[in-house]
């Protein structure tokens, strides 16, 4: 049986349109996880005390932590699952407020931008991301830009 891409398609979006992902709750691992996959061991996430000598007054998650659960929460809602060709850039990227542990977060989509390409089977559509802690506080914002798929 082939493949059936369950993502949407570049024809599919239109500007204005919203999306928002499930919460994900933060916890030490993550942190630990990441600091050991990207070899970034900065104190202020790996050591309690240290970090709490720092404006935050304890450890807090990785800035790039964040922004890749906010990648993974995107792919969970299914919208990019076989449709995407490329991401093109995350621009205007902002860490706006801390991560603390037990912190739970989602992400909000909106189109911000449909582009179609020279070429007839893909398009861009472009999205201001936020990601939001449990108190509706944005603690990160960037503009997404993919390159999708176009119906046959």
């Amino acid at each position: 049986m082939a493949y059936q891409p369950r993502g949407r398609c570049f024809e599919e979006f239109t500007v204005g349109q919203t999306f928002e992902t499930m919460g994900r709750t933060i916890n030490p691992a993550d942190v630990s996880q990441f600091a050991g996959l990207s070899g970034d061991f900065n104190p202020l996430h790996t050591n309690e005390e240290v970090a709490r000598a720092t404006p935050f007054g304890g450890r807090v998650a990785h800035g790039l932590l964040t922004l890749a659960i906010s990648s993974g929460q995107q792919n969970l809602l299914g919208l990019f699952e076989g449709t995407t060709l490329a991401l093109l850039g995350l621009d205007r990227v902002r860490f706006t407020a801390p991560v603390r542990f037990g912190d739970t977060i989602h992400t909000e989509l909106t189109v911000k931008e449909t582009k179609e390409s020279s070429r007839p089977d893909r398009g861009v559509v472009t999205f201001d991301t936020v990601v939001k802690n449990q108190r509706g506080e944005a603690v990160l914002q960037y503009e997404l830009a993919l390159l999708l798929m176009r119906r046959r």
